[in-house]
């Protein structure tokens, strides 16, 4: 079979809803039977065939081209031989085949039909008045209709779940509200396997042990039983990377099963759930389109609510906040507010909801957070561990640096924030001087050969960044000075940008770059 290609970002859409839509008057002739649906029904694992996309080939073999999921379309062109042809696109992974009568044949071939049901691929009967486009044209709208439908589910639940997070007990109030949303059960569970706090339907004792297996799961070695982590069969593994909220899926008796580390960011430990251990359990009867999204927005919210009871070190941290306010010397209050050297991050990304700054500076151990403006987050973070990289973020990191220095670790933040922005990685870190460590010519000529590498190949294109950092950056000057077109100096420092995938208005950037032209 083909790689297994990620689902795509758009819902799909059951083969029922398609077949509903009178005006293609589409047929199914063969496979496993549809059950009548309306255009409006949700694509749920209970649906049945779903829909991901539209392929339309002629191919005597599409296998090649096949992502899995598709309904194919075709007239059979160069249809010879139907029990391979159907064997090939179920091995493909495709959810169904539209077969379109005339200008090839009269009606659908009898062996397509039978090789069909042998192979329990669903059969439509594509009549001629109906394009293939106008099919494709409809399986997009049901998909684009799915997503408003989810959208609007997701924006009162993201509402619902806010306004419960500010009533006097929101722990509960907020879990009551997810389960309520999702019809189902869910639980917030301590790291000794005990409940905090849960909502809805009390589930079976099969189902409680499935979520205390996924519980573990998701709070890894450091907070339990390492060996009994991913025990019991379909008991998935935790998902995301360095940085990500851990998560686990299961099915019992019935019920789709989830968990969700919280990371409040209490603890220290190194496994891949929380440092608290705390760990949000849901079993919901069937999993909807936008289910996921609904729990990250409950898992935020929960993060930032646990947060805010530690105790004496949250104590401890405003009493050196006030004390820095009414004029103590940072110094004296860095040891209490958690470090004797500390890192400033910038952020750009993350989402526009007034939670998402909070939750970086969660996930990065710090509540020291700056919403500089509604694209920007600034950070100030103890440096005993460098951050690491935060999906949907981009981030730029200053050097650790002591409280006297913070101003200007906050430049080195921003100006390592413009160069991830430029260059399109999700993290930069300020990176100092070279000059400092490169004591001697052979040192020096070996970092500008490794600095300098992917200009290697092109001598033009070092000849004119180098006349360009000498003339500051002037265009007309550097065009001067090397006979050439001004728009020619442009794209080659534009190339040169590229090709060594940094900033070059970065004037950190520009003095590394000289100093390695000036050792080659």
């Amino acid at each position: 079979m083909p790689e297994t290609t990620a689902p795509p970002p758009t819902p799909a859409v059951p083969l029922a809803a398609l077949l509903a839509q009178e005006e293609l008057g589409l047929r199914q002739i063969a496979g496993p039977a549809t059950v009548p649906a309306t255009a409006t029904a949700t694509a749920t694992e209970e649906t049945g065939t779903v829909v991901h996309w539209v392929h339309t080939s002629e191919m005597a073999d599409p296998y090649p081209y096949l992502l899995g999921g598709e309904l194919l379309l075709s007239a059979g062109v160069l249809l010879k031989d139907p029990d391979t042809y159907v064997a090939r696109i179920v091995a493909a992974g495709a959810a169904a085949l539209g077969f379109g009568v005339t200008p090839v044949y009269d009606t659908v071939p009898p062996g397509l039909v039978e090789a069909c049901d042998q192979y329990g691929l669903p059969l439509l009967e594509v009549p001629p008045q109906t394009t293939f486009t106008a099919v494709a044209r409809a399986v997009w709208r049901l998909m684009a209709e799915a997503r408003h439908r989810e959208l609007r589910r997701v924006s009162r639940a993201q509402q619902g779940l806010a306004t419960a997070a500010a009533r006097p007990d929101p722990v509960p109030a907020v879990l009551g509200q997810l389960a309520a949303r999702l019809d189902g059960y869910a639980a917030l569970l301590t790291a000794d396997g005990g409940v905090a706090a849960a909502a809805g339907r009390a589930p079976s004792p099969q189902v409680r042990q499935a979520l205390e297996r996924l519980a573990r799961v998701v709070r890894g070695p450091a907070h339990g039983d390492a060996a009994a982590a991913g025990t019991g069969a379909g008991t998935g593994a935790p998902a995301g990377g360095p940085g990500a909220p851990s998560t686990a899926s299961d099915t019992a008796a019935g019920s789709r099963l989830a968990a969700y580390a919280i990371d409040n960011g209490s603890g220290t430990g190194s496994g891949t759930g929380g440092g608290s251990g705390l760990v949000l359990a849901l079993a919901t009867p069937a999993r909807e389109p936008g289910d996921h999204t609904v729990a990250g927005v409950a898992v935020v919210l929960l993060s930032l609510l646990t947060a805010q009871h530690r105790g004496r070190d949250s104590a401890a941290r405003g009493s050196a906040l006030v004390r820095l306010l009414l004029g103590a010397d940072p110094a004296e209050t860095a040891a209490a507010l958690g470090g004797e050297s500390w890192t400033v991050v910038r952020a750009r990304g993350g989402g526009r909801t007034p939670f998402a700054a909070s939750a970086l500076g969660a996930s990065l151990g710090s509540a020291l957070v700056d919403p500089v403006d509604e694209r920007t987050v600034r950070i100030l973070i103890p440096s005993a561990a460098p951050p690491a990289p935060r999906p949907g973020w981009v981030l730029g990191v200053s050097d650790p640096v002591a409280p006297s220095e913070l101003a200007a670790a906050d430049a080195q933040a921003a100006r390592a924030l413009r160069r991830a922005l430029s260059t399109g990685v999700d993290l930069v870190r300020h990176r100092g001087s070279a000059l400092g460590s490169l004591l001697t010519p052979q040192e020096a000529a070996a970092h500008a050969r490794l600095r300098l590498a992917p200009l290697a190949g092109s001598p033009a294109l070092v000849e004119t960044l180098r006349a360009w950092l000498a003339a500051h950056g002037g265009w007309d000057r550097t065009a001067g000075a090397l006979g050439v077109h001004r728009n020619t100096v442009r794209q080659r420092i534009a190339r040169c940008a590229a090709l060594l995938g940094e900033d070059l208005d970065d004037p950190d950037v520009r003095m590394e770059l000289w100093f390695a032209l000036r050792s080659r």
